[in-house]
């Protein structure tokens, strides 16, 4: 069995215009008193989709977390659109929640909607990603730059230094995506006899991976290496190459999520790197919660990350 190791964030992430620390102004627009009892506090989870395990993992843990806290939440799916996502946001507003936890579709056009929270007094945690602008209280996350490093380290070990290699990239605008593929070309490009032959959007997304996967297999036959930027592209990544017959093409993705880490033990992945989605959530709670209180949380939690190798103990979610 190879040795498993959990690795730790490595410092604060950097997200535009995040506050030091962040605490609760109470008011009518949203704030609660401190007197209140935590039964009165309404948290509202604005989610970037849940057609995605790794975000019903998420979800889980919020619904799990406010239960045991006694608190009520309101889940909105913004099923990856920016635009329904600000208007969720804007309706929680107006609904006058607590705090509210955002999962952003987009890094940038949600920044607005934080600037709108910030007008009327409501406490913002982001998971997972965060925004470009505007007050977030506290931001909760995996540390993506140290993950796509992890991920070119595999891909680095896997083909000896020597290969043509794929990028399936994020939803662009993302901070995952952004930081994800900083890290991994910063780490990959150390590798002198690795070349990056394609580097393409599949949204994060299965199925879009799988027709990404297609066209660049038809383009690069020889390719070696994929780096997925989560598991379900690599996922849909995997199936492409499958049809296509192929075979010793070294896959890593990102997330943990129970599947992958099945490929993995099964030799059809080479490795990839966990997060913690359900341990987000409920850690996305317990800091609104507190803020709503007028509580003062950390501006930055940093997630765990686990790499996963053939013969690990790790189950996925």
């Amino acid at each position: 069995m190879k040795k498993w190791k959990i690795i730790l964030g490595l410092g604060a992430l950097t997200v535009g215009l995040v506050s030091g620390c962040g605490s609760a102004a109470n008011n009518s627009s949203g704030g609660q008193t401190a007197s209140q009892s935590k039964s009165s506090y309404t948290i509202g989870f604005a989610v970037s989709t849940i057609n995605n395990p790794f975000f019903v993992a998420m979800e889980n843990g919020v619904k799990q977390e406010a239960a045991k806290e006694g608190v009520k939440v309101i889940v909105d799916n913004g099923n990856n659109d920016p635009a329904t996502q600000l208007n969720q946001v804007q309706d929680l507003i107006q609904q006058k929640v607590s705090a509210i936890i955002l999962n952003p579709t987009d890094s940038q056009g949600l920044s607005s909607a934080v600037a709108a929270a910030n007008k009327a007094n409501v406490p913002v945690v982001t998971l997972d990603r965060s925004v470009t602008s505007g007050k977030v209280a506290c931001f909760i996350a995996s540390n993506s730059v140290q993950a796509g490093k992890m991920a070119a380290d595999e891909i680095i070990k896997a083909l000896k230094g020597q290969g043509k290699v794929v990028e399936l990239q994020g939803i662009i605008g993302t901070s995952a995506e952004r930081d994800r593929e900083q890290g991994f070309d910063q780490e990959i490009a150390t590798a002198k006899g690795i070349k990056v032959v394609a580097k393409q959007t599949a949204n994060f997304d299965r199925s879009k991976a799988l027709n990404v996967m297609q066209n660049i297999l038809q383009a690069n036959p020889d390719v070696k290496g994929v780096f997925a930027q989560n598991d379900e592209m690599a996922l849909g990544a995997l199936k492409a190459i499958q049809q296509s017959g192929k075979s010793g093409i070294a896959i890593v993705g990102i997330d943990g999520e129970k599947e992958a880490v099945n490929d993995v033990q099964q030799g059809l992945f080479y490795a990839d790197i966990a997060q913690q989605p359900t341990q987000e959530g409920i850690l996305g709670v317990q800091n609104a919660v507190k803020l709503a209180k007028g509580e003062t949380v950390p501006a930055t939690i940093n997630s765990p990350l686990q790499l996963v190798e053939k013969g690990t103990s790790f189950s996925g979610f």
